[in-house]
């Protein structure tokens, strides 16, 4: 078996979805315009694929008061700062440092608009 892609449940799933096309190099894979507006989107290798809906029915995460450990959505970044400033230019918000991690990596939170936390990761090797 294989991940298919992971959902998130959110209040704004149009903007979000332009949010993530547009600053993150997604692309519509498949969307329904139509409650619960699910959004199928793949990234730019074409091999990971996340759905962005709005489901009334069921309760939506806290993102904004997540702790970064707890979930987060991680990117490959070549250059984290430069990733930083692009990004909190277009509204997110950086959470903590760059910081150094055993082994070599280097990695930093920031949170999308919506509050869900964003990993950028600069692998010393790449474990993909």
């Amino acid at each position: 078996m294989r991940v298919e892609h992971v959902a998130f449940n959110v209040e704004d799933p149009l903007e979000m979805a332009r949010w993530y096309i547009t600053h993150l190099g997604f692309q519509v894979k498949r969307r329904v315009m139509q409650a619960p507006w699910a959004h199928f989107l793949i990234d730019e290798s074409g091999s990971t694929m996340i759905e962005i809906y709005g489901n009334r029915n069921v309760p939506t995460s806290d993102f904004r008061n997540m702790h970064p450990g707890t979930l987060h959505l991680a990117f490959v970044s070549q250059d984290i700062q430069a990733d930083i400033d692009r990004l909190t230019a277009a509204g997110a918000k950086l959470d903590g440092e760059i910081t150094d991690l055993p082994g070599g990596d280097i990695m930093a939170f920031v949170r999308d608009p919506w509050g869900l936390t964003l990993q950028l990761v600069k692998r010393r090797e790449s474990m993909l």
